[in-house]
């Protein structure tokens, strides 16, 4: 290695590469990293210097095992953090897209960029590759890139959130590997749904709310808020799940489609605790948000929640301005074309109310009666339909096995009947 050494400090986020002799052992060079403001180490990170620049031996448990000896967890002199933010620029590489993924086909654009589904070289696998419109490097979209990684990074995963890989810098334009949803947005089939004349019933409408209502539930438990939901920020994955669990020697096809809701476009997160608000789409937002009030900020999600299961069960387009935008901020559904029930009405009506602490949160919703019930009569129905697949697969099988006995006897008979002529003939 000769006179270069390279030396990392567990726990404390320093590292020291290539020191020489020359250089003051007690000058510490610091690093340029990113802090991602989500995370608690951020918190650590952003101490006043008074507190934390004199202090010799800090323990962080969570960080060292116990067979750790004390010096590989110490905290020194200054508080560790990074001299300047990275750029977009700064982070820049040889073209990793082209080198990792074949691109298959363009599958969708926003304000952000293009999003293109590819599949990875190394290991065949499809992913969504989000990438910026324009250079983001000095932009004030940058921040809002970097916004969604960290956020992503933070909420890692979850059954209801668009999974997230990683992200990197190509000609100061920003990448984002995602999970692949391989049906499209809810905006995607809300769109072809007005084309066929048709609509979300009412089952499938409480499934979609009660499964982004879980996604949210776990974003607001790291302290955080979506603060852009949507149905073109809400994405549909299609999988074959078995509907009951097979029985033994039972070689039926059990399995059926089921449709998973997930929240993706983190670009707008922020913080539960003093959050830096950046105001999403005006059809869905809050009233209070726009106010600039900010003490219930997950209730803004539940807001824009109600609105995007309005759209989907058929509503006309939500305005983003004017006295209709102003009724449903006063509490009132927009027109659906399509005959609820007055319970769910009522739940979505709460769910836009003026006064944002009479909204359910997330986890009320979850627990719901009129979505927990629609999920048991869902898995009931799901029974009693497989039961009645099951009797008639099995009346059929008898009748099969009547129609092969009546042709077997046929020709026993016609044998017979040959045999008997043969005996004649003789």
């Amino acid at each position: 290695m000769g006179s270069s050494s390279v030396k990392l400090r567990v726990g404390s986020l320093f590292m020291n590469v290539g020191k020489s002799e020359k250089h003051d052992p007690d000058i510490r060079q610091t690093p340029h990293v990113n802090i991602n403001p989500f995370t608690p180490d951020s918190l650590f990170l952003h101490t006043s210097d008074g507190q934390s620049r004199r202090r010799k031996r800090t323990y962080w448990n969570d960080s060292c095992g116990e067979d750790m000896e004390a010096s590989d967890c110490e905290l020194e002199d200054e508080t560790i953090r990074p001299a300047k933010r990275i750029t977009i620029t700064e982070s820049n590489m040889k073209s990793r897209y082209a080198t990792e993924f074949h691109e298959l086909e363009k599958i969708g654009s926003g304000e952000f960029g293009s999003v293109f589904k590819c599949v990875k070289r190394l290991d065949g696998c499809i992913y969504a590759i989000k990438r910026s419109k324009k250079p983001l490097a000095g932009s004030v979209d940058e921040q809002n890139a970097l916004r969604e990684v960290y956020a992503h990074a933070v909420l890692g995963q979850h059954s209801h959130v668009v999974r997230y890989y990683s992200a990197w810098a190509e000609d100061d334009h920003m990448l984002i590997q995602n999970e692949y949803c391989n049906g499209g947005s809810l905006a995607d089939a809300i769109s072809e749904n007005y084309r066929n004349m048709r609509y979300f019933t009412e089952p499938e409408l409480k499934d979609l709310l009660l499964q982004v209502a879980r996604g949210l539930k776990y974003i607001h438990s790291m302290s955080l808020v979506h603060m852009d939901i949507k149905p073109s920020n809400i994405f549909i994955s299609r999988t074959s799940v078995p509907s009951m669990t097979s029985e033994e020697g039972d070689d039926d096809d059990c399995s059926s489609d089921r449709i998973i809701f997930k929240i993706g476009d983190l670009g707008h997160v922020t913080r539960i605790s003093s959050p830096q608000v950046e105001e999403g789409d005006s059809r869905f937002l809050a009233n209070e948000v726009l106010q600039e009030n900010y003490a219930h900020l997950p209730k803004a999600d539940i807001f824009a929640l109600a609105l995007t299961v309005v759209c989907a069960a058929g509503a006309e387009p939500l305005p983003t301005n004017g006295d209709r935008w102003h009724e449903i901020r006063q509490g009132k559904l927009p027109k659906i074309p399509q005959v609820l029930s007055q319970e769910f009405l009522e739940l979505l009506k709460v769910m836009i109310s003026p006064d944002p602490e009479k909204r359910p949160s997330a986890v009320a919703l979850v627990k719901h009666s009129v979505l927990l019930s629609a999920a048991k009569k869902s898995a009931e129905q799901l029974r009693i339909e497989l039961n009645a697949e099951k009797f008639k697969n099995s009346l059929l099988q008898k009748r099969s096995c009547s129609l092969h006995l009546r042709e077997d006897i046929a020709k026993i008979e016609e044998i017979q009947r040959w045999l008997k002529g043969m005996i004649r003939g003789i």
